[in-house]
């Protein structure tokens, strides 16, 4: 079948109506930059994009993302014509509203095809920066083109990933800039007056600039674009927000609101179709992404035979991570942080798709692996990334890794306190379920004498807050490594480990079993019954509470230290005999120890009378730790005379 000039017009303005039916019938929505990138999306579509719509997760297939997701309905425009996924004319209709697999913003593991959740814009230009690092350690060759708009260039995410990108002169990405200059507020002049081009070259990509309604200029740069070896490309490609719209294009009236019932009706009459049909895709439209589906798939069904059948990759038994593990002098005192390092270079062997890096700060988290090689321009398989100081970027770059293809699990890490900064892209992880790792060091005032602007208060109740997200604070190096083994098990969503600076005990009563719950028993003594002064407590503190607990076990109390180094574990993922077996109801007793704010620790407690709190309900303050902690009353004296007072 031959593409001329007219059919390609034809089928991205039979694109554009589409999507602006989809909109119209949904009330909701954003027509305008699906219609201005039709003819982009057509010519890439139908000569340029390497996938298979029967086959959505062919591995070697293009990644293909949609940074901007508000374009949504260009999505299902295009999966609905091309078959990808059999989203149905029915799913469109119904886009926007409960249970329909088009969702206002893409979802993976909503639609097929769909390779990671858009929406907050820029994370998808560093996600597909990540999806374009797993396909060159994986030696794919194939390209991810992104979608991005105005926007998604003014987050500074985009700044990050792109300044990557180039460092590492990663070239098999392209990004197609959708320029139409409207934003929802006006033109982008208003807040936005750097030279895109000039910003991309001083990255290092190779930057074209194309008229994006002129298609065949529109194929010749991609093809231009694909050729490029060096360095990443970016198509600035200028359009009409709204294109073909008669009143409502170059405005943004059309940006996040139907066209409405008149406007609609003449945009169809100027682009040559009937104004009385909805959901209308001529005959010849039909045919050619039928023609272009069938030729995708043969050509995806060569490349597989060529590859050969390969058997997917089992991620390794958790008897065989727990025989990795290292073991530690429990004579000696170690910082989980380092005790994290062991532990990872120990398992790294044993999990050879996991990969990572540091936000500039490997030496100070302990998270290098060593011994197997760093990502460099040119040089992409090594197992160890070196992000810069972009904590925003890498997390979201290690959500496109771990979605690659199932077989990498990407990590990221920096200090407690920047958590801050990763936490979009945690929450996306979450949304995606994808089981990224992060992994925050400095987990507390103990950081001293850097301050309070390094040191973390509010952030493990915010990380708790976020649905999905596993957040581990160990109590020593061993809860740290059965931690380890329980992050790198779980496939379903994101995890965080917080790990100490300073030196920690290791505690006797540890058990894999009960780190695997979130919560156990590590420490009794006494008669246990409603007498019982129950201590609970996570990672630096679970030793402070225990040496408390000692001194009233002396004066003949009955005690209890519970440590729950994953609350989320324990309140979701264990019976409720289980959580009544840890914390008895009739032990009303409780001290309730750790250092961040309360917020969210009142779930342990029962009785206001009966229960005392010694947590951290202020910003830190520059000090040496040892200080700290005898100033906020994070000591076994000052635990031991808060328990006294509900004894």
């Amino acid at each position: 079948m031959k593409l001329t000039e007219d059919l390609l017009k034809l089928t991205s303005n039979t694109v554009r109506c589409l999507c602006a039916d989809i909109v119209e019938k949904a009330k909701s929505g954003h027509p305008g930059a699906p219609m201005g990138m039709a003819d982009l999306a057509t010519v890439l579509w139908l000569k340029h994009l390497n996938v298979d719509p029967k086959d959505p997760t062919w591995a070697d297939r293009d990644r293909l993302v949609f940074s901007g997701g508000h374009a949504s309905s260009l999505v299902y425009a295009l999966f609905h014509l091309s078959g990808m996924g059999g989203l149905k004319m029915e799913e469109l209709m119904n886009f926007r509203q409960w249970g329909s697999r088009c969702a206002g913003h893409p979802e993976r593991g909503v639609t097929p095809g769909v390779e990671v959740t858009t929406g907050p814009l820029g994370q998808g230009i560093a996600m597909a920066v990540g999806l374009a690092l797993a396909a060159k350690r994986k030696g794919v060759q194939n390209r991810t083109w992104v979608f991005c708009g105005d926007g998604d260039l003014e987050e500074g995410i985009s700044h990050e990933a792109a300044s990557l990108a180039g460092a590492l002169k990663l070239d098999n990405i392209t990004l197609v800039y959708d320029s139409n200059r409207i934003t929802i507020e006006g033109a982008t002049s208003i807040a936005m007056a750097d030279d895109a081009k000039k910003r991309f070259e001083s990255y290092g990509w190779k930057v074209f600039e194309v008229d994006g309604h002129d298609m065949a200029a529109i194929d010749r740069v991609f093809l231009r674009a694909r050729k490029v070896v060096g360095q990443p490309a970016i198509v600035i490609a200028k359009t009409h927000i709204g294109c073909g719209a008669p009143t409502k294009h170059d405005t943004p009236d059309c940006h996040g609101s139907p066209l409405g019932a008149e406007e609609l009706a003449a945009t169809k009459k100027a682009l040559g179709f009937d104004p009385e049909k909805s959901f209308f895709v001529p005959e010849e439209v039909t045919n050619v992404f039928k023609f272009r589906t069938i030729q995708q798939h043969r050509i995806a069904n060569k490349a597989k035979k060529l590859a050969g059948e390969q058997a997917p990759v089992a991620a390794p038994a958790r008897k065989d991570l727990m025989k990795a593990l290292p073991a530690f002098d429990p004579a000696k005192t170690y910082a989980t942080r380092a005790a994290c390092g062991t532990i990872m270079n120990a398992l790294a062997p044993a999990f050879p798709g996991l990969v990572g890096g540091s936000a500039d700060l490997a030496p100070s988290n302990k998270t290098y692996l060593k011994g197997l090689g760093d990502v460099a321009p040119g040089e992409f398989s090594g197992r160890n990334y070196h992000f810069g100081i972009r904590e925003l970027a890498m997390a979201a770059i290690v959500n496109g890794i771990t979605a690659f293809d199932g077989t990498l699990r990407g990590y990221g890490a920096t200090f407690f306190v920047f958590s801050d900064y990763c936490k979009p892209a945690i929450r996306l992880a979450a949304l995606m379920e994808l089981p990224s790792i992060f992994v925050f060091s400095h987990d507390s005032y103990c950081v001293g004498e850097d301050g309070p602007t390094h040191e973390p208060v509010e952030q493990l109740a915010s990380l708790r807050s976020m649905p999905n997200v596993r957040t581990w604070r160990p109590a020593d190096a061993n809860e740290t490594a059965y931690a380890w083994v329980e992050m790198l098990m779980r496939t379903d969503g994101p995890s965080c480990i917080l790990t100490t600076r300073q030196n920690l005990p290791i505690l006797e009563g540890v058990t894999p079993e009960g780190v695997s719950k979130g919560g156990y028993v590590v420490y009794q003594a006494g008669k246990q019954d409603s007498e019982t002064i129950l201590f609970i407590a996570t990672g630096s503190e679970v030793s402070i509470c225990i040496e408390a607990a000692k001194r009233l076990a002396a004066e003949g109390r009955g005690v209890r230290v519970a440590s729950f180094p994953c609350i989320e574990r324990f309140y979701l993922e264990t019976t409720p005999e289980y959580r009544c077996s840890v914390m008895p109801q009739e032990m009303k007793r409780r001290v309730i120890v750790e250092a961040g704010v309360r917020y969210g620790l009142d779930r342990f407690r029962l009785d206001f009378r009966t229960t005392a709190f010694v947590t951290l309900d202020r910003f830190g303050a520059s000090a040496p730790y040892q200080t700290l902690s005898v100033k906020f009353g994070f000591t076994p004296e000052n635990v031991y005379n808060v328990a006294k007072t509900i004894a």
